[in-house]
C-alpha cells in the first residue's frame, strides 16, 4: 500500500487544511476520514496531523504544526472530536490561523464541554438532519459518502463466497466491533433462530473484540455453541481493512444491527457492495434506506423484528439480490465520496 507523503518539501505558507486525526484506536471516525481526506486533497493544499494516516495527503508532525504560528493566511483545521477542537481552541488562543470546523455525527444532546467548544468553532458539519437537530446552532449537512471503486460488487458473489470456505452458499454478515452498543448479540440471536432453517446461509460478524468486550464476546460464543451453530456463525475478529472489504462482497444480506449510532458507515458500505439491507433505526438509516426497495426497517433492540425482516430475504435470496441492486444505485446517486468530499470542499471554500 502507497505510504502517505511528509509535509517536508511543501511550503508552510501554502498549507490550507489541517485534516486531524488525535486518536490511538482505529475507529469508524477514522475510517470516514480516512476515505474522504484523499479527495479533499485533490482540491485543497491539505496535511493529515494525527495517526492511520491514509494514501493521498502529505502527513504533517508537530514539527510541521509549529512553523504556522503567527502566520497570517487562515487554516482550516478540520476536527471531529472533542480532543481535536480542544487543540484547535488552544492554538488559536495562541497565536495559530486556525479556522476551525467541526464535523458533528452524534445524535444526541451534547455535554456542556461538548456544547462549549462547538460554540468556538467557526463552522459545524451535521452528517445528518438528525444529528444537526442536535447541535445549537446553524450548521451544514454533508452526509457521509463510500468509495464505490473500492466498496464494489464482485463479478462473481458466488465464486467471492466460495473462497471462505464457508458451508452454504450464501453470507448474511453484521461488520462493527462487538459489543452491545452495535447490537451483535441481537444479530447472534436472530441467527441462532434462524440459521437452522435455512441450511444455504452461514453468518459472518467481522469487527475488533476490545478488553473491555471480552466477557461480552464469550458470552456470545456460549450462546452459539449451546446451540451448535460455531460452524455456521463465524466471528472473523479485527481484519484488514483489504480483507473486511473481500468479506463485505461475500454478503447476500447485510444485518445493520446498532442500537444508537452517530452515521453507521458500514450501512452504505454493505449497500455499495451490492447487499439487501436490515436496519434498525439508528445513525443515518431512515435517510439511507429505501424500505421495500433497498432493504427493511426494524426498531432498535429488537431481536423479534429483526428475525422477522430478516427471515424473508433469506428465504428467497433472489429478492434480497434485487434489493442488493438497488442498494448499490442508490449509494451511486446519494451516498459516494465524491459527493461528501464536494460537500465539504463548498464548507472549506467558505472558511477561507
Amino acid at each position: 500500500m502507497e505510504s502517505p507523503v511528509p509535509i517536508a518539501g511543501k511550503t508552510p505558507d501554502k498549507l490550507q487544511l489541517i485534516v486531524t486525526n488525535l486518536h490511538w484506536r482505529y475507529s469508524g471516525v477514522t475510517a470516514t476520514n480516512r476515505m474522504v481526506a484523499p479527495k479533499l486533497a485533490d482540491m485543497f493544499d491539505a496535511a493529515w496531523l494525527g495517526s492511520d494516516a491514509p494514501a493521498g495527503i502529505a502527513r504533517m508532525d508537530v514539527g510541521d504544526l509549529m512553523k504556522l504560528w503567527l502566520r497570517r493566511k487562515p487554516v482550516i483545521w478540520h476536527a471531529r472530536r472533542n480532543n481535536e477542537m480542544i487543540a484547535g481552541v488552544l492554538l488559536k488562543a495562541l497565536g495559530w490561523p486556525l479556522k476551525l470546523l467541526f464535523t458533528s455525527a452524534a445524535q444526541r444532546h451534547h455535554t456542556w464541554i461538548t456544547r462549549w467548544l462547538i460554540s468556538r468553532m467557526d463552522a459545524i458539519i451535521a452528517t445528518s438532519d438528525i444529528s444537526a437537530s442536535y447541535l445549537k446552532r446553524s450548521a451544514t449537512v454533508v452526509t457521509h459518502g463510500v468509495d464505490t471503486d473500492r466498496y464494489a460488487p464482485p463479478i462473481d458473489r458466488a465464486a467471492a463466497f466460495a473462497e471462505a470456505n464457508l458451508p452454504g452458499r450464501y453470507a448474511i454478515g453484521c461488520f462493527g466491533r462487538v459489543r452491545a452498543q452495535k447490537g451483535t448479540d441481537l444479530f447472534v440471536d436472530a441467527m441462532c433462530e434462524l440459521l437452522p432453517r435455512y441450511p444455504d446461509f452461514t453468518a459472518v460478524i467481522v469487527g475488533a473484540i476490545t478488553p473491555d468486550q471480552i466477557g461480552f464476546a464469550n458470552e456470545l460464543k456460549k450462546k452459539i455453541a449451546d446451540a451448535g451453530l460455531q460452524s455456521r456463525i463465524v466471528i472473523t475478529g479485527e481484519l484488514p481493512i483489504e480483507d473486511v472489504e473481500r468479506w463485505y462482497q461475500r454478503l447476500a444480506i447485510y444485518a445493520f444491527t446498532s442500537r444508537n449510532e452517530g452515521f453507521g458507515l458500514t450501512l452504505i458500505e454493505a449497500m455499495s457492495v451490492g447487499a439487501a439491507l436490515v436496519a434498525t433505526r439508528a445513525g443515518a438509516a431512515e435517510i439511507v434506506v429505501e424500505e421495500g426497495v433497498t432493504g427493511k426497517l426494524v426498531p432498535t433492540g429488537d431481536a423479534a423484528a429483526l428475525t422477522r425482516a430478516l427471515e424473508p430475504l433469506m428465504r428467497d435470496p433472489d429478492v434480497a439480490a434485487a434489493m442488493g441492486t438497488h442498494a448499490r444505485q442508490r449509494v451511486l446517486d446519494k451516498f459516494s465520496l465524491d459527493a461528501e468530499a464536494r460537500g465539504i470542499a463548498e464548507v472549506y471554500r467558505r472558511l477561507l
